[in-house]
């Protein structure tokens, strides 16, 4: 796999129209290389156990869009939102399960607007799923993907106020 490639291609999906509505929305970016693949993620500091590392926090929550051989392979870029130990969150009493439900049932709202996606995971994974890769649209379809979840983003700041301590 092409590292620089992909990075270079993620990096500029990241135009100064979707830095604005990130920082509109409050939400920070970041675009690196993960068990051996590329990954764009956007998450809320809030959304971690650790505001000065939000990015290594134990417990967070996080979009992300990756690729790597295995994916380039089956001709595909993957998505998916994470909630890894959200017991660790400590201004917040909930169980991962509950939250997983809890945001299922207000994304259900939303899923005609994600391609190829699925919620049939463990509390873990929320919901994930896929879009054709294309190298000459990879930037165009993760600014999509980025775009869709803008309009969910509400979605886990509403759910995680309902366990707020």
């Amino acid at each position: 796999m092409d590292y620089e490639f992909y990075l270079n291609k993620f990096h500029l999906a990241i135009t100064e129209v979707l830095k604005e509505k990130l920082e509109n929305n409050k939400l920070d970016v970041s675009v690196d290389t993960v068990l051996d693949s590329v990954a764009l993620k956007v998450f809320k500091p809030e959304w971690s156990s650790d505001l000065n590392s939000p990015l290594d926090a134990i417990g967070r929550i996080f979009f992300s869009i990756w690729i790597n051989d295995k994916t380039i392979q089956e001709g595909r870029m993957y998505y998916n939102i994470h909630a890894l130990k959200l017991r660790e969150l400590k201004k917040h009493a909930l169980s991962s399960r509950k939250f997983a439900q809890d945001f299922r049932n207000e994304f259900r709202k939303y899923h005609k607007d994600w391609p190829n996606v699925n919620i049939e995971f463990g509390p873990l994974t929320l919901m994930q799923g896929w879009v054709d890769l294309k190298e000459d649209n990879i930037q165009g379809n993760i600014e999509e993907l980025v775009q869709n979840f803008f309009k969910i983003s509400s979605i886990i700041d509403t759910v995680l106020e309902r366990y707020k301590k």
